[in-house]
């Protein structure tokens, strides 16, 4: 999956790679999914082909109706009874998202699967709700209701009859709408539910209950009687403090898919799990890595200096992972610059690999230091492929899921964040490893990598100690980050760049004054001219999720 074009891949606990919206449902429910919770066609066929490949359709004629259709069904029956919330037992009630949009070819399978199934297991066991725009033209103001009674037609005819309809709108639908919508799609009136633009996401779960949504959904079930009332005391509490954050703190996201806000989901969701954990309002300023690079003060100076200005102007800078070489340098250099100027610094998967080959090259003065995936030959690398890795298979053969990694030092900082632990299990996606080789002159500069894995050959965990906040990791910290229990090391990176003087433990003397050394903590940039190379940055200029965004130089004001 591209990253400009779909997203992060969200990765698992067993090493599944599958899309984000499996993570929002781990974020939500507090959840953890394992790679069959993710359905996909190609995943369908390969097992028919497998079951007629060993005879078990007895040399019938495989065709798409029964067994595609019987495949799918058979997988959801088997994964539905897998307990996913850390109790016994299967659940009591299994949630299927039936993606993309109605008159699609790739859903088509699916949808035949699930009239199917509606119709074996009964009234009482299947409920549908089908999720509808009704977009609002802001000309007049008038919500158009005929895409949905489209959908729902088309639904209909396809075999499935939707239970309640989720109109996504950008207000609040009167109850006109509503009447005219159950009238013409065949839904009770108390079934048509209103998902309205609000503040920040966390909202929706209380906009629901409001409307009474589980009641629907329990009583199409047969399970009013036997479910409790949602306590959602926490949520609520959890999304006024949400509401209630003023004080900002910036951090500039450093990387090459800029473009897209989704190709950092997680990302994006662990800064804001742990901003309103400190109760900050967040303001992400996207840098395109390639904007801080020598080049494009030569193709674009405007460019150039506006990446150069949300750098400086940022709390904290943080660099994700990513793959190939573009906007490497300037991921260097964003390093270089949180290093000397003693900015808060997380770098992520690469990010850790960029800070230590920005080491390397300024501190031990190896110039040509970098990794073997940008240049094979290189004679001094610093990072370079992992000895198990494909070389000819690229697809599911880097190092997936959960593993688990030692401090190798009690008193680092990644160890206090962790709660003074002896290990910690995080989950991976690299194929590229910092060279064991290189380790001893690196540690003799004064770079620590404080954890290890198992065989302590392979670098989890770097530190520079005499820096106030900067940690690079191999591992994923974000998706393990929950509302209400953020990932240990974006709550650092957020406590350091939130406040310009704050004590911490250190291992030299366990304190140290942490400094943005930027001179503008919880400051402004100045308003700049837009830039972006490629697609158009889909999610900006605006509140994302009640993440303020500047839209790649755009100054946003983030006060509410």
């Amino acid at each position: 999956m591209s990253p400009f074009e779909h997203g992060e891949v969200f990765v698992l606990d067993d090493g599944g790679e599958v899309d984000l919206d499996l993570g929002n449902y781990e974020r939500f429910l507090d959840i953890k999914l394992t790679c069959d919770n993710n359905i996909t066609t190609g995943k369908i066929y390969q097992s028919v082909i497998e079951k007629e490949r060993r005879g078990d359709y007895l040399g019938k004629t495989v065709q798409v109706v029964p067994h595609v259709t019987d495949a799918i069904q058979e997988w959801i029956e088997r994964v539905a009874k897998i307990p996913v919330d850390g109790k016994e037992g299967p659940a009591d009630v299994c949630v299927i998202e039936l993606g993309g949009t109605i008159g699609d070819i790739e859903s088509m399978p699916f949808i035949e699967a699930l009239g199917q199934f509606s119709y074996r297991v009964g009234p009482g066991n299947f409920c549908l709700v089908h999720v509808s725009l009704v977009p609002i033209l802001h000309v007049v103001g008038e919500p158009k209701t005929k895409p949905t009674q489209h959908s729902v037609r088309q639904l209909r005819g396809l075999g499935l009859t939707p239970n309640l309809l989720a109109c996504r709108s950008s207000k609040e639908l009167d109850d006109n709408v509503k009447a005219k919508l159950a009238q013409f799609c065949h839904v009770p009136l108390s079934n048509i539910l209103t998902l309205h633009d609000v503040p920040n996401i966390w909202h929706i779960p209380l906009l629901l209950k409001d409307q009474k949504a589980h009641e629907a959904i329990l009583k199409a079930l047969n399970l009013l009687g036997v479910a409790a009332e949602p306590n959602l005391k926490e949520w609520t509490s959890r999304t006024k403090v949400y509401d209630r954050c003023h004080e900002i703190v910036r951090i500039a996201m450093v990387g090459k898919y800029t473009g897209l806000s989704d190709a950092y989901l997680s990302v994006l969701k662990a800064l804001l799990h742990a901003s309103v954990a400190r109760n900050r309002k967040l303001i992400v300023d996207w840098v395109p890595a390639g904007d801080l690079e020598d080049a494009t003060y030569n193709e674009d100076p405007e460019a150039y200096k506006a990446a150069w200005s949300l750098l400086k102007g940022a709390n904290g800078v943080l660099v994700p992972g990513g793959f190939g070489d573009r906007g490497v340098q300037g991921k260097i250099l964003a390093a270089k610059y949180a290093r000397e100027h003693n900015v808060p610094f997380l770098g992520i998967c690469l990010g850790m690999q960029i800070a230590v080959i920005e080491f390397a090259r300024s501190v031990l003065g190896l110039h040509d230091a970098t990794s073997t995936e940008f240049n094979p030959e290189t004679k001094t690398p610093c990072v370079i492929f992992m000895p198990e890795g494909s070389k000819t298979h690229m697809g599911g053969t880097m190092r997936l899921g959960s593993r688990r990694t030692y401090f190798e030092v009690a008193d680092c900082k990644s160890a206090k964040l962790y709660g003074n632990v002896s290990f910690v299990d995080e989950r991976h996606r690299h194929r590229y490893e910092v060279n064991p080789d290189m380790i001893s002159p690196l540690e003799n500069a004064g770079l620590s990598f404080v954890g290890k894995d198992e065989t302590g050959r392979r670098m989890e965990i770097v530190e520079l100690p005499s820096h106030p906040f900067f940690i690079g990791v191999q591992f994923h910290p974000e998706f393990k980050s929950r509302p209400g229990k953020p990932s240990p090391l974006f709550s650092g990176l957020i406590a350091a760049a939130s406040e310009s003087r704050r004590t911490i433990m250190v291992p030299s003397n366990g304190h140290a004054k942490l400094t943005n050394g930027n001179g503008m903590c919880n400051g402004h940039s100045p308003k700049l001219k837009a830039h972006q190379k490629g697609n158009g940055f889909n999610s900006s200029n605006g509140s994302l999720n009640g993440i303020y965004t500047n839209g790649n130089g755009v100054y946003v004001d983030g006060s509410c």
